[in-house]
């Protein structure tokens, strides 16, 4: 009889990498007791999750429980987080009339800064070429399904709340955002005539979104250990092989991306809301870090309220309104940069010639899509798909890239959530709700993370 081990090789090579996993995992904890920053321990973390990803090949793919469990996590205290901070913080306002100041003013800059990021994108492609490589072979892409478009009809529907529960059991953000301010608008309008009937609601509200910052503190405490097991999930399944090939794709999105943190957002900062923009990277760090590795506006939305809030320095009722607002539609990775340099590849890809007029186009409509696909799952996928379709290019060239969506939407989330952290300190300059002598100040760059501040509420620093 053949003698057979009870455990094979691929057996022992998984085991290996979920003991290399839970080391990290200690190794984390420790680094967290010696009260080593937040963001450094998440960056720590992708370096770990890269190495035991890359190490152990597609054997180490189930360690992205770990970040599965904590996007859970993350989705389960979105939706009443939202809700209740958009409440309490607009019913702070006593006038109507300045919700709709703040509105325009915040989605005015998302739809700026989201056309200098599609111009960006788009000059960066056309310098690269990235396309070069494999120009001419079309039929890579021949089994490729594209996604359908939704109509303006269904968008529009998708975002007005027609049952506000199913809506935040889906996760549906958009509509509960909606459902919130019209809450919101009722009560200050009550409240200006019958104080004593909404006074009950305010407290219980108040109340809930102590509650929510709490839980939150909870979860965002797990951050590098979600991030350990995401990456390690991602290198594990796409390795270094999928970026030979398309090598060029990858640095011209992350080029672009730099470009436009450095550039659009570095001005802005800058000479809008005369601030040192090296201080102000210095402190929107920990946002950038985790939306880079946890490759989710929605996971970074915790963190990045904390971060305007605590580190920033503007009012909660700003960052309460536009942090939640600019993880849903403030899309300039996903919506202006991304889709800019797709349409270039697909182009060069399938030798189709471009003119002034295709790149206004391509710009224009990269612009408006990220606004009318807000709420839509995969907005990358469907703007991208949106602005070929328009720009008279083959949608099946988008599959030649996927291989490597996982990767440039590190950088592309990064961008959108710290793009969110700069509209936040512009309103809230403009409506004189930043404390700019608290900013100025290194006092908080100290603070380890999950240190009480006063009002109960967590802080996060590195």
């Amino acid at each position: 009889m053949k003698d057979q081990s009870w455990l094979t090789v691929q057996d022992w090579s998984v085991y290996g990498s979920w003991a290399a996993a839970l080391l990290l995992v200690v190794v984390l904890w420790w680094l967290a007791k010696k009260k080593v920053g937040f963001g450094t321990r998440v960056m720590l973390a992708l370096v770990f999750g890269f190495i035991v990803g890359a190490a152990f090949g597609k054997d180490a793919a189930d360690v992205g429980i770990i970040g599965s469990i904590y996007v859970n996590l993350i989705k389960m205290v979105v939706i009443p987080l939202v809700f209740s901070t958009i409440i309490t913080s607009l019913t702070s306002v006593k006038e109507v009339g300045v919700l709709k100041k703040l509105g325009v003013k915040t989605i005015s800059i998302f739809l700026i800064t989201t056309a200098i990021a599609a111009t960006i994108g788009l000059g960066t492609a056309l310098v690269i070429d990235p396309g070069a490589g494999i120009a001419n072979q079309p039929e890579a892409a021949q089994d490729f399904e594209a996604r359908e478009i939704p109509t303006f009809k269904e968008v529009l529907l998708s975002l007005v709340p027609s049952n506000p529960i199913n809506e935040m059991a889906e996760g549906k953000v958009v509509p509960v955002i909606i459902f919130a301010v019209f809450i919101a608008v009722a009560i200050i309008w009550e409240g200006s005539r019958n104080p004593e009937r909404v006074e009950p609601v305010r407290k219980v509200l108040e109340s809930l979104s102590h509650i929510m910052f709490r839980v939150t503190k909870f979860v965002i405490r797990l951050t590098p250990y979600g991030v350990l097991g995401l990456v390690t999930s991602m290198a594990a399944r796409y390795g270094l092989e999928t970026l030979e090939q398309l090598a060029w794709f990858v640095a011209a999105v992350f080029i672009a991306c730099i470009i436009h943190m450095v550039v659009t957002y570095g001005l802005l900062v800058t000479f809008v809301a005369r601030v040192n923009p090296i201080r102000f990277f210095k402190k929107a760090y920990p946002t950038i870090a985790v939306a880079f590795t946890t490759r989710s506006s929605y996971a970074t939305l915790p963190v990045n309220l904390e971060v305007i809030t605590k580190r920033i320095k503007v009012s909660e009722r700003v960052a309460s309104f536009v942090a939640p607002l600019g993880a849903t539609i403030n899309m300039n990775g996903c919506g202006g940069i991304y889709p800019a340099i797709v349409a270039v590849f697909v182009a060069r890809v399938f030798g189709i010639e471009l003119g002034i007029t295709d790149y206004v186009l391509i710009v224009a409509v990269a612009t408006i899509a990220s606004i009318g696909v807000a709420g839509v799952p995969g907005p990358a996928s469907i703007s991208t798909t949106v602005v070929l379709v328009q720009a008279g290019l083959p949608i099946e060239g988008f599959a030649l890239v996927l291989a490597v969506d996982a990767i440039v939407d590190m950088a592309r989330t990064a961008v959108n959530a710290t793009g969110t952290t700069v509209a936040a300190l512009l309103v809230g300059n403009s409506e004189g709700e930043f404390d700019r002598e608290a900013f100025n100040k290194d006092e908080d760059d100290d603070i380890s993370f999950g240190n009480e501040v006063e009002g109960g509420k967590p802080a996060i620093s590195t």
